[in-house]
C-alpha cells in the first residue's frame, strides 16, 4: 500500500510519502509548483523543505497557474481580482464567501480547493507515484462540510481517505517514538490556531501504540490576519486607507507585511520600501518587535492563544492531568516563529519543555504515523443536535444528540421517540446539525470579493449537516402517521471513523425502516 499525507495549509501545502523501506516520511517536491524553505532536521543539519504555496491565479490566456508559479512571478499584484489565496480557511470555516465572477464564470471556494488539490494529484502521477491511501490533516475547528469535501475528492481519485486533526498529527509524529509521552502541540499557521494534547501507550513489546487525544482547542486566526493588521496599522499611521491605495497597493503592502513579520523572527527591527502607485510616492516601512507585539495585543491575538491554552489545560485537568504532567510542548506552523507567541508559551510551561519542532513538516510527517498507531482514541469537538418541529408549540426546537467531548465510538443512551408533524404524513426526515462554539476574526466581503477582518469574537452556531436542505435519513411510513401518536424510534451511534449512524424503527409495525444508515462524518 502506498500512503501519502497532505497538509493543506492556508499559506503553504505539504505532501509527504511514507517510505516502508526506511520506515520514514519523505516530503515531496513538485516541479514548477514547489518552493524551498530552509529548515533544521533532527540531527541539527540545515535542510531544504519543499512546500507548495497555497495560491492560484486564473490567467485570461493560459488558464490556472498554481503554487510557486504564482508566487515567484508575483502574478496577483497586477491583477488581484484573479488571485486566489487563503481559500483553505474559507473552505474550513462555517461561513463561505460568495463565488467570485471572472470572465463570466463563477468560482466557488470549494471548486478552487478541488482544482488546487487536483493539480497536486496530477503532479504525483507525473512522478510515477500512485497512492492507494491519502491521509488529510484537518483543522480542529473544521465543520463537517470540510471533511465531506475532502472525502469527495478522494473518491474522485479512487483512493481510501483518512482524517486526522493537524495538531494531533504533529503530536503523533513526536510521541509515537516515546511510549507513554504526554505531548501538547500548538499548531499556529497562516489561517488557524490549533492545540492538541496527546498521550501514547505502548502495547507490551509491540512497536504499535495506542494514542489518546486528551484535549484539543482551535480558532480561525493566523498569519494572514497578522499581515492585514500590520498593513492596517501602517495605513492608519500614514493617514491613508485601503480604498485610497487601491487593490494593487493593498496586495503589495500585504506582501511587504509578510516579509517584515518573517524577518522579525530573527531580528529586532525590519525595514522595507513601498511605492504607492496611485500617488507615485515612495515610503519606507519600519516595524520592530515591540510594535508587532502591540498590534497582536490590540487585536487580541495573544489573548486568544492564552484562552486556547487555558481551555486545553482545563479539559485535561477534568481528566486528572495537570499542567506539570505535560512532558513536551511543541510549536509548529509558520506563525509559531513570532517571538511574542513563543515568549507567551514559554511563560506558561517553562523554557525547558517548549520546543519549536519542525514548524513546516511536523504535521504532514506526523500524519503518516497513523500507520504506526493501532488505535487512536479521540472525542467529538462539536456538539450535535436534531432540529424538530413541535406541532403543539408550533415552533422548531433543538434536541442534543451527542455533547462535545463525547468519546467515540459511542451509542446514544436512549433512542429518540418521534411523532409526525402533520396529519397523514408519509415520511419522516431528520435534520441533524453541528453546534459549535468558534473563535474567529470576523471577515467582511465587499461586492468585489475583497476581504477585511475585525477583532476576534467567539460565537455559537448551529449548522445543518445537509446543505441541500433536503434533510437526511428519510423514513417512509406505511400506513401514514397520525399527529399525537409516537411513531418511530431512532437510535444514533458514532462509529470508530466518526461516522454518525441512524437506525429507525416503526413503532406501529415494529419494522426497521433504516438500518445503521451513514448520515455524515462528525467533528
Amino acid at each position: 500500500m502506498t500512503t501519502i499525507a497532505i497538509d493543506f495549509g492556508t499559506s503553504n501545502t505539504l505532501v509527504s510519502l511514507w517510505e516502508p523501506d526506511i520506515q520514514a516520511a519523505t516530503s515531496l517536491r513538485f516541479a514548477q509548483l514547489s518552493r524551498l524553505f530552509k529548515g533544521i532536521d533532527a540531527t541539527g543539519s540545515v535542510v531544504d523543505i519543499p512546500v507548495v504555496p497555497t495560491v492560484m491565479f486564473l490567467d485570461a490566456t493560459t488558464g490556472w497557474m498554481v503554487g510557486e508559479q504564482v508566487r515567484s512571478q508575483r502574478l496577483g499584484l497586477a491583477q488581484p481580482d484573479r488571485l486566489f489565496k487563503a481559500f483553505k480557511r474559507d473552505f474550513a470555516a462555517d461561513f463561505q464567501p460568495p463565488p467570485r465572477q471572472i470572465d463570466g464564470q463563477s468560482y466557488s471556494i470549494a471548486a478552487v480547493c478541488e482544482h488546487f488539490l487536483n493539480q497536486l494529484w496530477q503532479s504525483l502521477q507525473a512522478q510515477q507515484i500512485y497512492p492507494s491511501q491519502v491521509i488529510f490533516t484537518i483543522p480542529v475547528e473544521a465543520f463537517e462540510r470540510y471533511l465531506t469535501g475532502f472525502q469527495a475528492i478522494a473518491d474522485q481519485w479512487g483512493v481510501a481517505a483518512r482524517f486526522v486533526d493537524e495538531p494531533t498529527a504533529a503530536a503523533l509524529g513526536y510521541a509515537v517514538q516515546r511510549p507513554g509521552a504526554l505531548v501538547l502541540v500548538l499548531d499556529f499557521g497562516g489561517g488557524t490556531l490549533d492545540l492538541s494534547l496527546v498521550r501514547t501507550v505502548a502495547i507490551s513489546a509491540n512497536p504499535i501504540h495506542t494514542a489518546e487525544v486528551v484535549a484539543k482547542s482551535g480558532a480561525y486566526v493566523g498569519g494572514e490576519e497578522v499581515d492585514r493588521w500590520i498593513v492596517e496599522h501602517y495605513l492608519r499611521q500614514l493617514g491613508n486607507s485601503r480604498t485610497a491605495i487601491g487593490e494593487v497597493g493593498w496586495h503589495n503592502l500585504l506582501a511587504i507585511a509578510e516579509r517584515l513579520k518573517i524577518r522579525l523572527s530573527s531580528v529586532d527591527r525590519a525595514t522595507e520600501s513601498w511605492l504607492d502607485e496611485t500617488s507615485f510616492m515612495s515610503y519606507e516601512i519600519c516595524l520592530d518587535r515591540a510594535q508587532l507585539e502591540d498590534i497582536l495585543e490590540t487585536q487580541q491575538l495573544l489573548e486568544q492563544v492564552r484562552q486556547a491554552m487555558d481551555e486545553v489545560l482545563a479539559i485535561a485537568l477534568g481528566k486528572g492531568i495537570r499542567k506539570a504532567d505535560i512532558e513536551r510542548v511543541l510549536l509548529v506552523g509558520g506563525s509559531c516563529l513570532i517571538p511574542s507567541v513563543q515568549q507567551l508559551v514559554v511563560s506558561y510551561f517553562g523554557r525547558q519543555r517548549v520546543q519549536v519542532h519542525k514548524p513546516f513538516e511536523a504535521v504532514v510527517h506526523g500524519a503518516l504515523m497513523l500507520s504506526q498507531v493501532q488505535q487512536l482514541d479521540d472525542y467529538l469537538h462539536h456538539s450535535y443536535a436534531i432540529h424538530l418541529w413541535e406541532p403543539y408549540a408550533r415552533t422548531h426546537a433543538y434536541y442534543l444528540l451527542f455533547e462535545r467531548g463525547t468519546a467515540y465510538p459511542c451509542t446514544r443512551a436512549e433512542p429518540l421517540i418521534l411523532q409526525v408533524a402533520s396529519e397523514g404524513q408519509s415520511e419522516i426526515r431528520l435534520d441533524i446539525g453541528e453546534v459549535a462554539s468558534t473563535t474567529a476574526a470576523e471577515v467582511v466581503y465587499d461586492a468585489q470579493g475583497r476581504m477585511t477582518s475585525t477583532a476576534l469574537n467567539r460565537h455559537e452556531t448551529y449548522r445543518s449537516l445537509d446543505q441541500s436542505h433536503d434533510q437526511v435519513c428519510i423514513a417512509h411510513l406505511t400506513p401514514v402517521g397520525q399527529v399525537g401518536v409516537d411513531r418511530v424510534s431512532v437510535q444514533f451511534e458514532v462509529d470508530e471513523y466518526r461516522v454518525l449512524l441512524a437506525t429507525v424503527r416503526d413503532l406501529l409495525t415494529n419494522q426497521v425502516l433504516v438500518d445503521r444508515k451513514a448520515i455524515a462524518t462528525l467533528r
